[in-house]
C-alpha cells in the first residue's frame, strides 16, 4: 500500500478521503479563476469535500495554431499564486516542458503531466526532482498497465508523491471511451487514482479545429468511476461554459458542481464501508 502525501492541506492516497481537483481549462483572467475559486471554497466549507484548484497557465497542446492558449508562464503563475493566497485552496497546474518543472513547482502544490506528454522521460524527471506531488494523466493511447513506466521515471528521482488520472482511451477517430477496470489496475501500481469526468467527454477535434464533447455525460461518468473506487476527480468547471475560451464543449457549469461533488461522496462512502 502506498503511503500518503499532501496536497496542500489535502491528505491523498489510497486509503485517504475524497477529493476533487477542478477549475477552468486555462487561465482566462483573474476574475474568472476568483470566481471559480471562491465558489469552489465556498463548497468545501458547505460539503467538508476537500478542493484543489486547477488552471493552466499554457495549453500548448491546442487544436488549432489560432486557439487560445493562456497568459504564459510568468503571468500564469502570479495569478495562481494569488489564487492559492485568497482562496485558500491548493493550487494544481500542467506543464509541457522540463524548464517549467522548477517555477511552477515553487508556487503551486502540484504538477500535472498532460496525457500526451505521459511517455516524455525528461518531463517526468523534472517534475519528480522538484519534490511536489505529481499527477499523470494516462494517455489516450497507453493502457493502464503501461503506466508503470511513467511512475517508475519520477520514482526514480525520489519521490513517490505520485498520482494517476484516467480521462478516456481513443476508440476510433474522435472518440474516446472509458474503461473503469483501469482505475484499479493503476492503483495495483500503489498510486491513487483521480478520474476526469469532464476530459472523458472530449470528442478530440471533433469540430475540425477544436475539440467536440459530451458534458451532459461527465456526471454519469463520474459517478460510475468513483463507484469503480477512483479516490478522487478532476473536473473542469466554469462559470458560462459557452464563453470558455478553451474546452467549451466538455466543461461543466459551475453551479452543477456542488450536487455531483455531494452524490459522489455518498458512493466513494458506500463502497468504503
Amino acid at each position: 500500500m502506498s503511503e500518503s502525501f499532501k496536497i496542500g492541506n489535502i491528505s491523498v492516497g489510497l486509503d485517504e478521503q475524497f477529493f476533487i481537483i477542478a477549475g477552468p481549462c486555462v487561465i482566462e483572467s483573474f476574475t474568472v479563476c476568483m470566481e471559480i475559486a471562491h465558489t469552489l471554497a465556498k463548497i468545501q466549507q458547505e460539503t467538508g469535500i476537500p478542493f484543489a484548484f486547477k488552471a493552466s497557465f499554457d495549453k500548448a497542446n491546442r487544436s488549432s495554431i489560432d486557439s487560445f492558449r493562456g497568459p504564459g508562464l510568468d503571468e500564469g503563475l502570479a495569478t495562481l499564486d494569488k489564487v492559492r493566497l485568497q482562496s485558500h485552496l491548493p493550487v494544481v497546474t500542467d506543464i509541457h516542458e522540463a524548464a517549467q518543472a522548477a517555477p511552477a513547482g515553487g508556487v503551486v502544490d502540484c504538477l500535472q503531466i498532460p496525457a500526451f506528454l505521459c511517455r516524455q522521460t525528461d518531463l517526468l524527471v523534472a517534475c519528480g526532482k522538484t519534490n511536489k506531488p505529481v499527477n499523470v494523466k494516462k494517455g489516450q493511447f497507453t493502457s493502464p498497465e503501461e503506466m508503470k513506466n511513467a511512475v517508475g521515471k519520477i520514482q526514480s528521482t525520489g519521490n513517490s508523491k505520485i498520482l494517476l488520472t484516467d480521462r478516456g482511451t481513443f476508440f476510433g477517430y474522435n472518440r474516446l471511451v472509458n474503461d473503469m477496470t483501469c482505475i484499479p489496475k493503476m492503483q495495483a501500481l500503489g498510486c491513487p487514482v483521480v478520474f476526469d469526468g469532464t476530459h472523458s467527454t472530449q470528442q478530440p477535434g471533433g469540430l475540425g479545429s477544436a475539440s467536440g464533447g459530451r458534458k451532459d455525460m461527465a456526471p454519469v461518468l463520474s459517478r460510475a468511476a468513483v463507484a469503480a473506487g477512483a479516490n478522487a476527480l478532476f473536473l473542469e468547471v466554469h462559470p458560462n461554459p459557452s464563453e470558455a475560451l478553451c474546452d467549451a464543449e466538455c466543461m461543466l457549469p459551475l453551479e452543477q458542481v456542488k450536487d455531483l461533488a455531494v452524490q459522489c461522496k455518498e458512493i466513494f462512502e458506500i463502497i468504503r464501508r
